[in-house]
């Protein structure tokens, strides 16, 4: 009889192979992501400049911004409504396109040829390294709306699976203002089935620009492995990013949001009929502060659930289960300083060790092949990160930074939980509402940046980088 504590080798290899799949998966998701909250389809619908639903620039969302997403997308203005009896939508399907074009350099290994990785220096243009996205959505009625993307890069590292990223969510939220209660003022209640390939439970419901959810920060480039991210969020540093499929249950007023999400872990790609094991909950409060527009909350992620990423050329019935934990608090503050418009926002995440958590791993172990035990966080990964950005030029150009006090959650030489540090400089300049050029350098130090780490994943990353939205 086989002894169970002894698992055969095959047992511990294909585990392997999952987990390295699992978080090759993450980090190309992280790496392809594009950019859904700052869209011209919006703006064709409600007849409105970009500006309108952006602080500073997008995708940041201003309070009008967030009460139009609120709404579940269906507020309409100048164009055309196509109307009867139980029908309401706009005379036109709105669609846009977003693109990124520019040039990323790390101290990452150069390449075997001398010219495929970012340590070489390397140019990415739409749909070739860059995003190449095409969305469409709006008004379905006067309490849902519908936003779907789908986004070209590469292939997906160490598969065969196509580099598709594609998102869609149909908010179906009522307006309660009706029932006379002052607590109901501006309320909305309702849900948002939603699947993504790249932006993790949060993607169903979320207003705050702290990178709670993926595509929602100070700046929209990634970079290298999310290296610019995961300065600017502790909740994309931990890695909450990534397939999901599930429903929110969404409560929304101008004084905050609720959401409460069932989901698995697969998205459009690979996505597969499966019971919603993992739970997403996020609490938060909007309030003036001295006259400052600001907000703060929660999340926590929770249970074990279907992971297409953990064995993604196969059939869904190869797919792995993992776990989702993780929690995290995040605030921000928006307004004038010196009659310049600035932004403050901090988060903290952490995410405890386990077997298999999805928030917990070496993104190392994908390049590196790194075995089980090493993939796998032994110690809790946690993050503080804090940002601001200035408008030194009021609506044209900001300068911003952050930095990220960090723990890796994995042993590296005489530390069990080395030490994950990084600062990060931006400056933008909007050579139109729909246009942004950006440039990025971030510096990453601590315990974690030994020599293997740095040849996988570059401990210093700088991006050129202008992002189009027409």
């Amino acid at each position: 009889m086989q002894n169970s504590a002894n698992p055969p080798v095959n047992y511990l290899e294909k585990s392997m192979k999952k987990i390295i799949l699992l978080l090759a998966g993450m980090i190309a998701g992280v790496t392809l992501m594009s950019e859904v909250s700052a869209l011209p389809l919006f703006a064709r619908q409600t007849g409105m400049a970009c500006s309108a639903c952006h602080f500073q620039h997008f995708p940041m969302l201003n309070g009008f911004g967030r009460a139009f997403k609120s709404t579940g997308y269906t507020m309409i203005g100048a164009e055309g409504k196509v109307e009867a009896e139980g029908l309401s939508i706009p005379d036109t399907l709105n669609m846009a396109v977003s693109t990124t074009t520019g040039y990323e350099k790390s101290n990452q290994a150069p390449g075997a040829a001398g010219v495929n990785s970012t340590g070489n220096g390397a140019f990415y243009v739409p749909g070739s390294g860059g995003v190449l996205s095409l969305q469409f959505g709006g008004r379905v009625s006067g309490n849902t709306g519908f936003l779907a993307e789908v986004a070209k890069g590469g292939a997906v590292a160490g598969t065969t699976v196509s580099g598709v990223r594609s998102s869609a969510k149909m908010p179906v939220l009522y307006d309660v203002s009706a029932s006379g209660y002052k607590w109901a003022e501006g309320t909305r209640i309702g849900f948002v089935p939603f699947s993504t390939d790249a932006n993790g439970a949060s993607y169903g419901f979320e207003l705050l620009n702290t990178g709670a959810n993926a595509v929602q920060l100070m700046s929209d480039t990634p970079g290298l492995n999310g290296a610019h991210s995961a300065v600017l969020s502790a909740q994309q540093y931990i890695g909450t990013a990534g397939a999901a499929t599930g429903i929110a249950f969404v409560a929304s007023s101008p004084l905050g949001f609720i959401n409460l999400t069932k989901y698995d872990q697969t998205g459009i790609a690979q996505g597969s009929l499966a019971v919603l094991g993992s739970t997403y909950l996020r609490v938060a409060g909007l309030f003036d502060l001295a006259g400052w527009d600001a907000g703060a909350g929660f999340q926590n992620w929770s249970g074990s659930s279907l992971n297409a990423a953990s064995n993604p050329a196969m059939a869904p019935a190869s797919y792995g289960v993992i776990s989702t934990k993780a929690s995290a608090i995040d605030g921000q503050m928006q307004g004038r300083l010196a009659d310049m418009p600035v932004g403050f926002y901090a988060s903290y995440a952490w995410a405890p060790a386990n077997s298999a958590n999805a928030y917990n791993m070496d993104p190392a172990a994908a390049v590196l092949g790194t075995a089980v035990a090493s993939a796998n966080g032994t110690a809790t990964k946690s993050a503080l990160n804090c940002s601001f950005e200035m408008g030194i030029i009021p609506d044209k150009a900001t300068l911003g930074a952050a930095f990220r006090y960090g723990s890796s959650g994995v042993a590296v030489g005489t530390a069990s939980n080395a030490s994950d540090n990084a600062i990060m400089l931006v400056a933008t300049y909007k050579l139109a509402q729909n246009m942004l050029a950006s440039f990025t350098l971030t510096s990453a130090s601590g315990q974690y940046w030994d020599a293997a780490h740095q040849n996988a994943l570059g401990s210093k990353t700088t991006t050129f980088n202008l992002s189009t939205l027409f």
